[in-house]
């Protein structure tokens, strides 16, 4: 008998997808969480089944991701966010709560929680690194269809 095998899904059709998105950077931000909408509706998620959050910064996505994760109609959660290295030590601490709390959120929830926080030396990488958005949005539509199969393994 063959091993059972889980492959890569990207059908949204019936996920419900949080993102919840950084104001600060918001140069950067916005347009990522545009690409990462447009990118979600073109795998199937609904409109209706995708829930919006804007924080101030990417120290506070943590908290809203995990909060966003607990609801039961969200599937899977995409953080996005941009830390641009600056002269003082703030980046690292910014860098490292928004990391930690990202992966915290989706080891207490037990759902994906896509860490789409761009962490650059300054502001030419982030803007290098906006397209990847849509990479966030086929990560969480894969990452939820693979719990849902985990889940429903004979």
């Amino acid at each position: 008998m063959p091993p059972r095998t889980i492959d890569r899904q990207l059908d949204g059709k019936g996920l419900g997808i949080g993102v919840v998105a950084a104001r600060f950077n918001g140069y950067i931000t916005d347009q990522m969480l545009k690409i990462a909408l447009k990118r979600l509706s073109e795998l199937g998620v609904a409109d209706d089944d995708v829930v919006v959050v804007r924080t101030p910064g990417a120290f506070e996505l943590p908290l809203v991701a995990r909060r966003l994760a607990d609801r039961g109609d969200i599937d899977a959660v995409i953080a996005i966010g941009a830390v641009i290295r600056g002269d003082t030590d703030h980046y690292d601490h910014i860098a490292y709560a928004a990391s930690e709390g990202i992966s915290r959120a989706g080891e207490i929830t037990g759902k994906p929680v896509i860490f789409g926080v761009l962490t650059t030396d300054n502001t030419e990488q982030a803007v290098a690194r906006i397209g990847h958005a849509s990479e966030y949005a086929e990560s969480a539509v894969e990452m939820a269809n693979t719990a849902r199969q985990i889940h429903e393994l004979p």
